[in-house]
């Protein structure tokens, strides 16, 4: 391990952290004042370009002769950069490119998002290259305002589609453009034509009103009579407003008048048309979603593996791979096994319409179809006669076969073949899956990977004698979640009585393990610190539980991704919460010592846990009633048996019998609440998990392991931050809100001061110690010893 340090020091890998986001403050300032400043030449060697270029051009070639005279304002390297960007280039377009070079120095000098300077960069770049093809549209030969790259790229187009064809491209992309970037739709270009419209037809109504007068000037006498007659009756309307007259119904049916009558009716509709607006109301909800939906189309959505975004699963090559994987077929051996079914059921005058073989790694089915009128307990008493017949240990009889109508026998095989972890690890059904917390436990009767998501179980029980595989199965489940979930996903708290089980984990400590504050050692392998942890847990447990609350979210996942889509603020106390996963190696031993200390966190837990991402996973090798008790058993529907030694132990652990007749190494049956399954459990070996702790050891981890927060039990003493000198700052303001509130307890600290749990805890220690609470009094909060607020200035003064 010493020789390891200084090598993942020099890996070449982190020399490419230096160009990416984590430039130092100096280094922000000198390449970002580099940009503005290049910015800034580009453009007035661009701008000299046109007033210097044509003069400057003979004088290109020779750009490395130091007595070569160039007129543009920045002189050999002016003509040269405008030369190259604009006649060799995308012509006038390429001011663009000044100005996206400027806004880039500015953005780093500022220390701005970067989000929004690639989406400058990206339709900037887009901008110029239809610019270029625009301008040179208008041309037959290079020019600068399209540069060569226009004029090519035209020359190209029309070639295949002529000049038709690169026109309505062009304004193909104009569309696009609009259309993408200002949100631009059909809807919006018809709405502006209205408007246009309205304007034209108001300017039109005006200049009619203006108007009347001089086109009845050269009407005919009688017109002139009707018109004078008309005009007094419109003076005298606005002032008198009198009842309507035969007078102008006379004037209506003459041609002249009648025109303008129709113009204004038609004026007043369109008025009461248009004046008819519908305010859309946005509630408060969907301005949080819009300013949510802001701040990821900024900045992205958040991502927890961000911290460690170098981070490598481990490959596949750390797991071994066994020369007898596969299944082979023991032609004689299925005829042989199938002939004493046969006879030993003929025996019993049981006859057979149908027999069907499938082969797994460790475990032969075979499916019979009894003749009409045979009953189904009738071959279920003869188990172990057929046992006996077969000469085999571990027969298992299914009566009948859950959705199907058959008899299932399932006999060992002669040679068994190893379920590596590698082929599981490796199956399209556990790489491809979307569960949230994958176990790949080995492979079923019919050679099938057999994955399950803990998330869904949502606790496991596990059972089996001595021997029998129990401790691999754990390997196994933890190597699954190891190959599928970074370490920002899950964290993991061990627990080994034995000292010896778990312990190959310590080294990926920093990644994926979780422990209490003041523990030195993330592997618990001291059953009273068990007792603290379990305790502690339970506190994570209503610390989240309070998080979905104030989030108004049902569980872990919405949580989860109303924190990704930065929906939740982190100033509220809002994280990201990552699943944590407790395992268990020897229950039996914690209930042996510690009893109910530890029987009622665990089934606080297990009753509650769930929704917030919190699982269990128990193995014990005494599966008794006085170990699995009825409120374990009760919130633990998810079941693996290994083989026991007796009915007993597998009714304990399954309810039915079944754990008593598998064979051992591995063989194993899986329960969720319904049918049982038999799986051959996957074997990872010991070096194999070394391989894989070491891979993931020996990369850049967090500071610190996953801290729970602290428990503070009955038996703590509150005599030790006696001296005022040692007092937290914040003392007297949570005395204050303690006194106020005349409630004793840390969770007020923590939502009136936004403290953390172990500060909040010392402080009530502190005013315990000054006589302002009284002592601990288990659930309930503390006395407050001081009445009001002028008691307690009295009461901190005596001290002084």
């Amino acid at each position: 391990m010493a020789k390891r340090k200084p090598k993942t020091k020099k890996t070449p890998r982190k020399t490419f952290k230096l160009p990416s986001f984590k430039l130092s403050n100096q280094q922000k300032l000198v390449l970002g004042s580099f940009l503005v400043i290049f910015g800034i030449i580009l453009c007035i060697a661009f701008i000299s370009f046109f007033f210097t270029g044509e003069a400057d051009q003979s004088n290109l070639t020779h750009f490395t002769n130091r007595n070569t005279e160039t007129k543009n304002w920045l002189s050999k390297t002016g003509a040269w950069l405008s030369d190259l960007f604009i006649q060799r280039g995308f012509g006038v377009a390429s001011f663009i490119f000044s100005g996206l070079i400027f806004l880039s120095g500015i953005y780093v000098l500022m220390n701005l998002n970067t989000a929004k300077l690639r989406k400058h960069w990206f339709w900037g770049t887009l901008i110029v290259i239809w610019l270029s093809i625009l301008f040179g549209f208008f041309k037959t030969n290079t020019d600068i305002l399209g540069g060569t790259v226009g004029f090519e790229l035209n020359s190209f187009l029309q070639d295949y589609i002529g000049k038709i064809g690169t026109s309505l491209l062009l304004l193909f992309g104009l569309i696009t453009y609009l259309a993408i970037r200002f949100k631009v739709t059909f809807e919006s270009i018809t709405n502006l034509f209205k408007s246009a419209k309205k304007d034209l037809k108001e300017e039109f109504a005006d200049a009619n009103k203006d108007t009347i007068i001089p086109v009845d000037n050269n009407l005919t006498d009688e017109a002139e009579a009707f018109k004078e007659a008309f005009e007094i009756n419109l003076e005298k309307q606005p002032e008198t407003k009198p009842e309507p007259t035969p007078e102008p119904v006379k004037v209506v049916k003459t041609e002249p008048i009648s025109a303008p009558l129709e113009v204004n009716v038609a004026e007043g509709e369109e008025e009461e048309e248009l004046e008819m607006q519908v305010e859309q109301v946005i509630d408060e909800d969907a301005e949080r979603n819009n300013l949510a939906n802001k701040l990821v189309d900024d900045f992205g959505e958040f991502d927890p593996t961000l911290e460690l975004s170098k981070y490598q699963f481990p490959p596949l090559d750390l797991l071994k791979k066994y020369d007898t994987e596969g299944i082979t077929i023991n032609q004689e051996e299925l005829e042989a096994n199938k002939n004493r079914i046969v006879e030993t059921l003929s025996n019993y005058k049981i006859g057979i319409a149908s027999i069907k073989a499938t082969i797994g790694p460790t475990v032969t089915l075979y499916e019979i179809v009894p003749e009409a009128g045979i009953r189904i307990s009738k071959i279920k008493n003869l188990e172990d006669d057929i046992a006996l017949s077969l000469s085999a240990l571990g027969i298992r009889i299914i009566a009948p076969i859950p959705g199907k109508g058959t008899i299932g026998i399932e006999v060992p095989n002669t040679n068994s073949t190893i379920v590596s972890m590698r082929s599981v690890i490796a199956a399209k059904k556990f790489q491809g899956s979307d569960m949230h917390l994958p176990i790949a436990l080995g492979k079923t009767i019919s050679n099938e990977t057999f994955v399950v998501d803990l998330a869904k179980m949502p606790h496991l029980l596990m059972a089996g004698a001595t021997g029998q595989g129990k401790s691999v199965g754990l390997n196994a489940i933890l190597t699954s979640l190891l190959y599928k979930k970074h370490p920002a996903e899950v964290k993991f708290i061990l627990v080994d009585p034995k000292k010896v089980e778990l312990t190959l984990f310590n080294k990926i400590e920093r990644h994926y393990l979780a422990k209490l504050p003041d523990s030195e050692e993330a592997i618990i392998t001291d059953n009273t610190k068990v007792i603290n942890t379990l305790n502690s847990l339970c506190i994570e447990m209503d610390n989240r539980y309070e998080l979905l609350k104030n989030a108004m979210c049902r569980n872990i996942v919405e949580y989860n991704k109303k924190f990704k889509d930065r929906k939740l603020n982190p100033n509220d106390g809002h994280q990201f919460l990552p699943y944590i996963v407790l395992v268990v190696d020897e229950f039996a031993d914690l209930i042996m010592t510690a009893g109910k200390e530890v029987e009622t966190p665990i089934a606080r837990l297990a009753q509650l846990a769930r929704a917030i991402g919190i699982h269990l996973i128990i193995a014990t090798q005494r599966p008794s009633v006085n170990v699995i008790t009825g409120i374990i058993k009760a919130n633990f529907p998810a079941r693996i048996a290994f083989r026991v030694t007796s009915k007993i132990d597998s009714r304990t652990i399954l309810d039915g019998s079944g754990a008593d007749q598998l064979i051992g190494r591995g063989d194993m049956l899986y329960t969720q609440g319904n049918d049982l399954i038999r799986v051959q459990c996957a074997f990872v070996d010991t070096p194999e998990v070394e391989k894989i702790t070491d891979y993931i050891g020996s990369q850049k981890a967090y500071p610190e392991a996953y801290l729970l927060p602290e428990y503070v039990g009955e038996e703590s003493g509150t005599s030790l931050d006696i001296d005022i000198s040692d007092r937290d700052k914040l003392f007297k303001d949570a005395a204050v809100v303690i006194v106020t509130a005349q409630q004793g307890s840390a969770s007020l600290l923590q939502r009136k001061l936004k403290l953390g749990y172990n500060r909040a805890g010392r402080i009530i220690d502190q005013l315990e110690a000054a006589g302002i609470v009284g002592p601990f009094e288990g659930s309930k909060a503390r006395q407050v010893l001081i009445p009001d607020l002028i008691a307690l200035d009295q009461h901190l003064e005596n001290e002084i």
